[in-house]
């Protein structure tokens, strides 16, 4: 009998289902997102099944048993921090990023590690097999035993993880997977739903641990439909410059570890490599002033390092001045500007200003606002910055200098640095004994500055 179709319209961003087509999703507020997909009557009496079916059995919360099984190591010390420790068997993880940053480079890696002792599945509908043998080669001349499997039909996929049960599973990537149930195209918000939770149900069925790549958008998040993030239980960012030697990978999920932990990564000719001395990556050397440049000290997850704030202040041309963030938020850039010309009657409003977080680095933790400042003053005034200097320290609306949180453990990484000088809220909490020998300058408000530094 010929199958029954109608048509649906999903958003491609949220996945909201409609009945007729319009310009704008009213779940996500995206335009033009919206698109016209065929489902089958079959398909769709499936969604009533369970009302035919016989239930589960419910059990107490106190009555289940916590399996702490050991993590295994990946053999990637940075991958491994990121994660929490390892990799938890079972679980679902999402990597996104941008095309060439090193996605498949990484996981490609990881495969080679696990397959000297684990059986590794490695699927691409990416890229050909000889392709893959050939950056396997670069990586690693022991290759190990990694099963390469070129297909992207999911019931294929789905029926040979079934009967072969290995212990690891690479997608490179979700979106070139598609069903045969969907008439949607590969990469649309059905197809990418349907194929996570496929790969969630053997996961925890079969215990089998997933490495999933996901394609990016223009905005930086992963294409699909938010739904797929949800799913999975960890979400991998890879940040920085792709024609930078070094990689950011930060962990914006993580159901087994802590969010926003990153690993640094140098990207060689044998691959990502754990990066060493991981503050002076991101600052030059010291030695040699440096008109609009500061020093601060920026924390991710429980890693702290030096951050090299850069500021270019400049007469505007062109009557409209403007704002040129990158690294930060550019309505953070916009709202120091206006606390420093308030505080110091400086006329930023006919100045172009550009910002710049060395390194690639995004920072997003107000903790760089004190140094920010002193860069864009720097800047404007002409003067450098003391080469030992380092500001840290959260910019209030009215000028203050306001305390962050984790200060001793920055205070370590600084001094750690040889930089002999510390600027900090008068207002942070520190332990007097351990820092009596330490030149430690307490500002209370921005405007202190302008005596010790810009007079």
């Amino acid at each position: 009998m010929k199958k029954k179709h109608k048509s649906v319209f999903v958003c491609q961003e949220c996945g909201a289902l409609y009945y007729k087509w319009q310009g704008r999703c009213t779940e996500c507020g995206a335009w033009n997102t919206i698109i016209e997909q065929k489902e089958s009557k079959e398909e769709t009496d499936n969604r009533f099944s369970w009302v035919d079916s016989e239930g589960v059995e419910p059990i107490l919360l106190d009555h289940v048993e916590i399996n702490n099984k050991d993590r295994l190591s990946s053999g990637i010390a940075e991958l491994d921090r990121v994660l929490g420790g390892g990799i938890v068997a079972g679980s679902l993880i999402l990597f996104g990023g941008e095309p060439g940053i090193g996605k498949s480079t990484l996981l490609l890696q990881v495969c080679l590690n696990l397959a000297k002792n684990k059986k590794v599945f490695y699927i691409s509908g990416e890229e050909s097999s000889s392709q893959i043998k050939l950056r396997a080669v670069r990586l690693n001349s022991a290759i190990g035993k990694v099963f390469i499997i070129i297909e992207s039909n999911l019931e294929k996929i789905l029926a040979t993880i079934e009967k072969e049960k290995p212990d690891f599973v690479v997608i490179d990537s979700i979106q070139t997977l598609y069903s045969l149930n969907f008439e949607s195209a590969p990469g649309s918000v059905s197809q990418i739903r349907n194929s996570a939770t496929s790969f969630l149900k053997l996961a925890k069925t079969y215990n089998i641990t997933f490495f999933i790549v996901g394609h990016i958008t223009k905005e930086g998040t992963i294409a699909g439909p938010k739904v797929l993030e949800h799913i999975v239980d960890t979400v991998l960012y890879f940040e920085g410059d792709r024609y930078s030697s070094f990689r950011i990978l930060r962990a914006v999920k993580n159901r087994f570890g802590a969010v926003g932990e990153i690993g640094i990564f140098e990207m060689t000719d044998k691959g990502l490599i754990d990066a060493k001395n991981i503050s002076s990556i991101f600052i030059m050397d010291n030695t040699q002033k440096r008109t609009g440049v500061s020093i601060s000290v920026s924390l991710e997850g429980t890693r702290a390092f030096l951050t090299e704030i850069q500021a270019l202040v400049t007469p505007s041309n062109y009557g409209y001045a403007q704002r040129v963030a990158t690294g930060i938020d550019s309505k953070r850039l916009a709202m120091l500007l206006a606390v420093l010309e308030k505080n110091f009657k400086l006329p930023f409003g006919a100045s172009d200003v550009f910002l710049n977080i060395a390194g690639g680095l995004n920072i997003r933790e107000p903790a760089i606002d004190f140094a920010i400042a002193m860069s864009i003053l720097s800047s404007f005034f002409n003067k450098e910055c003391e080469n030992d200097d380092v500001f840290i320290g959260e910019l209030g609306l009215s000028g203050e200098i306001r305390p962050v949180s984790q200060i001793n453990l920055r205070l370590k990484e600084a001094f750690s640095m040889s930089f002999n000088r510390i600027f900090i809220s008068k207002y942070s909490n520190i332990p007097d004994d351990v820092y009596k020998d330490k030149n430690i300058v307490f500002i209370s408000n921005i405007l202190e500055m302008r005596g010790k530094y810009f007079s």
